[in-house]
């Protein structure tokens, strides 16, 4: 048991060392560039659903 366990971990060990890490001036740039389009998508749907919000609005208080 003691074996298989010390054997896993020596592979997981082993397998990290094959990791090749992003340089961390091209992670920064993609992080930007992913909170900049989330920002743009939210601001997107925020607009969006006001504009339809404001017309569902409009007609419900046309009819009273």
């Amino acid at each position: 048991m003691f074996k298989n366990s010390l054997n896993f971990f020596n592979q997981v060990k082993q397998e990290f060392n094959k990791i090749t890490w992003t340089p961390k001036k091209q992670a920064m740039q993609v992080s930007g560039i992913v909170f900049v389009m989330v920002f743009i998508t939210a601001f997107y749907f925020f607009v969006l659903d006001w504009i339809l919000s404001s017309a569902v609005g409009f007609l419900l208080n046309l009819g009273s």
